[in-house]
C-alpha cells in the first residue's frame, strides 16, 4: 500500500498570490494541476497514475497568509471519492467551541486535521486547543501541524517549533501527532529526537528533498515505524518519482514499506 498523507485541495483562486505562483513554478510542462485538483475524480486518476492508493486531502483556514480552502468545499468537492481521505483546517481564532466544531467536521466526513500555527500565529501547545484535543482523542483522529520554515508573506516561523508537540503528546496520549516537514530546515534533530521520544508523535517529510531525508535523520532506519511521506502536493508533483527516490536511499524493505505506507495505514485505521 502507498499512501502519501499530504496533498493540498486548494484551487488556484483559493490561493493568496505567493503560494498560487509557488505551486505553478512546479507544473511548467506538467499541465494545470488547479484544473485536475478542481475534479475530484480527475484528481483520482491523476493519483493512481502516481502509484498513490490513498492520500490525505487538505482543508486550508489562513487568510492573508497562504489563502482559504474551506472544510465545507472539501466536504462537498470530494464526498464521493474513497482515494482521498479528507482532513479538516482548523483556525482556533475563528472557532468558538472546539470540541463540538470537531465533531461537527468529523458529521460532514472528515478523518483527522491539519493546524497550521505559522499562518494561523499559535503553538500547538495553545491552551485554547485543549478542547479539541480531547475531541481529536474521541474521534481517533491523527493532528498534523506544520513545522520548521516557509517562504510565504504573513509566516511566522516562532510557531512551528516542534518542541511544542511535546507538551500536547504528554497530556494526550491518546492521539497521534505528526510533525508535518520534519521542523524542516531549522529543527530536524528536534523532530526526530521528538518522534523517537514519544510513542504518538511521527515524522512527517512532505516538502523535504527524499534523497536527503538520510542527511536530515540519521536514524531513519531505525525510527522508520515512526516515518510517514508526504508530497506537499502541487509543490511537489511528482509523487511517483519522490517515492522511489525513498525506495533507493539503501533502507531496508520493511522501512521503506512502512514510510511509504504502512505507518500511514495503521493511523488512519486502514
Amino acid at each position: 500500500m502507498r499512501i502519501d498523507f499530504h496533498v493540498h485541495l486548494a484551487l488556484r483562486e483559493h490561493m493568496e498570490p505567493v503560494p498560487a505562483g509557488f505551486c505553478d513554478s512546479f507544473w511548467e510542462g506538467r499541465g494545470d494541476w488547479s484544473r485536475i485538483v478542481g475534479d475530484a475524480k480527475l484528481f483520482d486518476e491523476h493519483l493512481a497514475s502516481e502509484g498513490v492508493d490513498y492520500a490525505v486531502g487538505l482543508a486550508e483556514v489562513s487568510p492573508g497568509v497562504t489563502g482559504v480552502t474551506t472544510n465545507e468545499y472539501v466536504a462537498e468537492a470530494y464526498a464521493e471519492t474513497e482515494r482521498v481521505i479528507k482532513f479538516a483546517s482548523l483556525n482556533p481564532f475563528f472557532e468558538g467551541d472546539l470540541y463540538e466544531e470537531a465533531h461537527r467536521l468529523a458529521a460532514l466526513g472528515f478523518r483527522g486535521v491539519k493546524l497550521y500555527p505559522t499562518y494561523q500565529w499559535f503553538f500547538v501547545s495553545d491552551e485554547r486547543l485543549r478542547p479539541f484535543y480531547r475531541a481529536c482523542a474521541e474521534l481517533g483522529w491523527p493532528v498534523m501541524a506544520h513545522t520548521g520554515s516557509s517562504i510565504f508573506p504573513g509566516a511566522k516561523l516562532k510557531y512551528g517549533d516542534p518542541l511544542y508537540f511535546d507538551e500536547v503528546a504528554v497530556d494526550f496520549p491518546e492521539v497521534n501527532f505528526l510533525i508535518v516537514h520534519g521542523g524542516r530546515g531549522l529543527w530536524y534533530e528536534r523532530a526526530e529526537f521528538l518522534a523517537k521520544f514519544h510513542e504518538n508523535v511521527y515524522l512527517e517529510v512532505s516538502g523535504l528533498p527524499p534523497q536527503k531525508l538520510k542527511e536530515y535523520f540519521p536514524a531513519l532506519e531505525r525510527i522508520s515505524r515512526k516515518v510517514v511521506f508526504g508530497s506537499d502536493w502541487p509543490a511537489n508533483p511528482g509523487i511517483g518519482e519522490n517515492m522511489e527516490r525513498i525506495a533507493a536511499l539503501g533502507l531496508s524493505g520493511d522501512a521503506v514499506d512502512n514510510i511509504l505506507g504502512g505507518n500511514a495505514a495503521r493511523l488512519l485505521g486502514l
